[in-house]
């Protein structure tokens, strides 16, 4: 047992009642990682052989097949029932591919679902993925072979010299030629070779990790999604970023008219009433000073409208000022303590200041509401093309990331390809984060 205040305490871990450096134990991980690698990459370069005998048989007949009946009613269907096979095959191949990688790779296909057979055949065939499965199924063949044989000799002549002591007593051979009869025959020479493939071992497993890593990086080349899906798939996000802006645009707009019409024309309505009522009072002799007031007060009331109005769409101080002045202006509105980081003289495009101020203040406004937060830390920040924008709270977290004010935030935030991301644990913090390329 070591004392409390012994130095070697943080060096030194107790298991199984006894004490070891912990540098002992980062060899020792150090060494069984080493032997896991070496072992996937071994089991993946022994798998190959069969896997390469497998693929290759199966691009030749299913091809030949496919060919002969392409001229048929049946060339549609058999062409999908081999693409099919042959992404299953693949599939498994990106699943072999993962024991040396560390991960699977992920499958290239796009969805071609429906329609008629004629359909079908021609969103699978226009796909880059069917052909590139097929060229790895035929590639790995040679690949496998090559890998899979190197592997067996080099184990195997590693692990012969390791035990040359059991073999060569088991199976003596007083007529080897020369260099193995002095190997073979004498006393030194097999325990020699003994050393010599104990040596060899990191050198043995080097090689095999090499060798799988190399064939895996292939895989990955011609199975893993290409540019093809790339860009289908972001031509699919720019088009539900589209759609949800004009979403928002829409729902933008009906806002205002809303606010327009209950509020700024509602007040302004009622003070030509008033002004009316006051008119025909004072063609009748009747004094109107209290109706001329009560309008001016409507007005008033109106025009404050109106400014709230014009704020909540585009606040001037953004324009003139800059984003750390609005920010101030918003942190002296809010009910909680507000410290904002950042260069105060920085100015960003008006779309990405407009984007951040209105992340800020539903942020802001979050917080204090639903969070019961007391403090609030924004933090504004440029780098590599991008403003960071974020707001660390020290409310009670659980944020809704589907609720509709944080909803119309993403939108607006993917308006201008920039994401928006929300950690918010129960018991807190929350982190609302904003990145905007500019």
């Amino acid at each position: 047992m070591l004392p409390n205040g012994s130095p070697l305490g943080p060096v030194l871990r107790i298991v199984r009642g006894r004490v070891r450096p912990v540098a002992a134990w980062g060899a020792a991980d150090r060494i069984a990682a080493m032997i896991r690698t070496t072992t996937s990459a071994l089991a993946y370069l022994l798998s190959s052989l069969v896997a390469g005998v497998v693929g290759l048989a199966w691009s030749l007949a299913s091809t030949l097949a496919v060919s002969l009946l392409s001229i048929t009613q049946l060339g549609g269907p058999a062409f999908l029932g081999a693409t099919w096979v042959t992404r299953r095959l693949a599939d498994l191949e990106r699943h072999r591919a993962g024991w040396v990688l560390g991960a699977a790779i992920a499958a290239p296909y796009l969805p071609s679902e429906g329609g008629t057979v004629r359909q079908r055949v021609r969103a699978v065939a226009v796909q880059p993925a069917t052909w590139r499965d097929l060229a790895w199924l035929v590639a790995v063949f040679p690949l496998g072979l090559a890998g899979g044989i190197a592997a067996i000799v080099v184990t195997v002549v590693d692990f012969a010299a390791v035990v040359a002591p059991a073999w060569a007593w088991a199976v003596p051979n007083p007529h080897a030629p020369f260099p193995m009869r002095p190997l073979m025959t004498t006393v030194p020479g097999p325990f020699g070779l003994t050393v010599l493939g104990v040596l060899l071992l990191p050198v043995t497993a080097w090689f095999l990790r090499t060798a799988g890593r190399a064939q895996a990086r292939a895989a990955r080349g011609l199975l893993a999604p290409g540019t093809h899906r790339q860009l289908v798939e972001e031509a699919a996000r720019l088009a539900r970023t589209r759609r949800r802006v004009v979403d928002a645009q829409a729902a933008e707009l009906r806002r205002i008219e809303r606010d327009l019409h209950d509020g700024a024309q509602a007040r302004i309505v009622a003070a030509g009433m008033t002004l009316a009522l006051a008119a025909r009072k004072l063609r009748t002799g009747a004094a109107a000073a209290s109706d001329v007031d009560l309008a001016r007060r409507q007005l008033d009331d109106a025009l404050t409208e109106l400014r709230r109005l014009v704020r909540g769409i585009h606040p001037p101080i953004l324009t003139d000022r800059g984003l750390h002045a609005a920010v101030a202006a918003l942190a002296g509105d809010s009910p909680l303590a507000v410290e904002i980081r950042g260069d105060p003289a920085d100015r960003y495009p008006p779309a990405v200041e407009s984007a951040a101020y209105f992340v800020i203040a539903e942020g802001l406004a979050n917080a204090g509401k639903h969070a019961e937060a007391r403090t609030c830390v924004v933090t504004l920040a440029r780098r590599a093309g991008t403003v960071t924008v974020t707001l660390t709270d020290d409310g009670q977290g659980g944020a809704d990331r589907a609720g509709s004010g944080l909803d119309g935030l993403r939108r607006r935030v993917e308006a201008l390809d920039g994401r928006l991301t929300i950690t918010s644990p129960p018991g807190g913090p929350t982190v609302l984060s904003a990145e905007l390329p500019h």
